[in-house]
């Protein structure tokens, strides 16, 4: 008797593509949409993101990103007001990072 190897397994050949497209719809569900920021909110992260730079105190910020929240926890080095940029620094990983301030949800500190 002769086994029949990798044979027997060639209709599932398709079957991973399956699974990345369905991955892709589940994904697609759980995307959130970019909440609009009232005043006052923004006023606050503005007060809290200077505090946390001069103070050089860690925060956790969240921000929005292609339809996901993503909290991180780490420093503040840098605000540029003019460009509405600023430069985080990850806790984590130690690595600089420049975000727009338009994707900045929320900034606490720890």
């Amino acid at each position: 008797m002769q086994n029949r190897g990798m044979k027997k397994w060639r209709p599932f050949a398709t079957m991973p593509e399956q699974y990345i497209g369905i991955q892709n719809i589940i994904n697609k569900q759980l995307e959130v949409s970019q909440p609009v920021l009232a005043e006052d909110q923004i006023e606050h992260m503005n007060f809290t993101l200077i505090e946390a730079l001069h103070a050089n105190r860690k925060v956790y910020l969240t921000y929005y990103k292609q339809g996901h929240y993503i909290t991180e926890t780490g420093f503040i080095q840098f605000v540029d007001s003019l460009r509405a940029l600023f430069v985080f620094i990850d806790d984590a990983l130690g690595a600089k990072r420049k975000m727009k301030l338009s994707e900045l949800i929320d900034v606490r500190f720890v």
